[in-house]
C-alpha cells in the first residue's frame, strides 16, 4: 500500500494560550500520537505537513514541520498548509484564551486575592476546515479526548464538526494514556463504532494509516472513474 502523491496535513500537541509573559493556558498534551501518525503517513510515501504545537519531540523523517504555538497560529498555518488530500487533526487545541493578554508579568495583589480572568473561544480548527466551501480535503479526520461518555460525546463530535471520522480515546488520569506512550481509541464513523485493542501510540498510528490509506484509495478511484 502506497500513499505517493498524496499530501497528508496532520496536527498534533497542544496549544498554549498566553496569560502574560511567563504564563498561559494549555493542557497534558505530548503531541505523540499525532506525530507517530505523521511518521506511519511518511512511511507510507505521503508528502507530510505536520503543523505542532509546542512538544519536546524531534520532527519525523521526511515530514515537514510548522512549529505553532496558539490555536488562532496552528489555525493560519493549517490553511497556508491547503491544499491536502487527507487531513488528520490530532492536536489538543485549547478551547479557551484570556481576552487579552497582560504585557508584563502579573503580580500578587496580597489580600486582594487572585486576578480574574476573562475568557474567550478559541477558532474551532476542525470544524472550520471539515466545513470549507472550497480546499477541504477529501478525507477529514478529528480526534476525541475524553473522560466521560466517551463514545457517546465522540459521535456527538462527529455530527456536529462534519468530519468524515472521530478516533476517540479515554484520557482520565488512570489511563495514563495523556502524555504516555500507550493509548487504546475507538474509531468512529457514520457506519458505527470500532474499539481497538491497546496498543503503542505508533501501532496505533500504524494500523490507522492503512485504514486512512484505503479509504483514500477509494475515493480516488470512484472519483477516476466519475470523470
Amino acid at each position: 500500500m502506497t500513499l505517493r502523491g498524496t499530501h497528508i496535513l496532520v496536527t498534533a500537541g497542544p496549544t498554549h494560550e498566553p496569560i502574560d509573559p511567563v504564563r498561559y493556558i494549555a493542557n497534558r498534551s505530548s503531541g505523540k500520537q499525532g506525530y507517530a501518525i505523521a511518521a506511519a503517513a511518511a512511511r507510507l510515501g505521503a508528502r507530510v505537513t505536520l503543523v505542532s504545537g509546542p512538544v519536546a519531540l524531534k520532527a519525523p523523517l521526511g515530514v515537514q514541520v510548522a512549529r505553532v504555538e496558539t490555536a488562532r497560529e496552528m489555525l493560519a498555518a493549517v490553511e497556508s498548509a491547503l491544499p491536502a488530500d487527507i487531513g488528520i487533526f490530532a492536536a489538543a487545541v485549547a478551547d479557551w484564551r484570556t481576552v487579552s493578554e497582560h504585557s508584563s508579568k502579573m503580580k500578587k495583589a496580597g489580600s486582594a486575592g487572585a486576578p480574574a480572568l476573562a475568557l474567550t473561544e478559541n477558532p474551532d480548527i476542525l470544524k472550520t476546515i471539515a466545513s470549507r466551501e472550497s480546499l477541504r480535503p477529501a478525507l477529514v479526520i478529528g480526534f476525541a479526548a475524553e473522560t466521560d461518555n466517551v463514545v457517546a460525546n465522540a459521535r456527538d463530535k462527529l455530527k456536529a464538526k462534519g468530519c468524515d471520522w472521530i478516533v476517540a480515546n479515554d484520557v482520565s488520569a488512570e489511563t495514563g494514556v495523556m502524555g504516555g506512550d500507550n493509548n487504546q481509541v475507538t474509531l468512529v464513523t457514520q457506519a458505527g463504532e470500532e474499539g481497538w485493542p491497546a496498543m503503542t501510540k505508533e501501532g496505533v498510528a500504524s494500523e490507522f494509516m492503512k485504514r486512512a490509506a484505503t479509504l483514500w484509495q477509494g475515493k480516488r478511484r470512484g472519483a477516476q472513474a466519475a470523470e
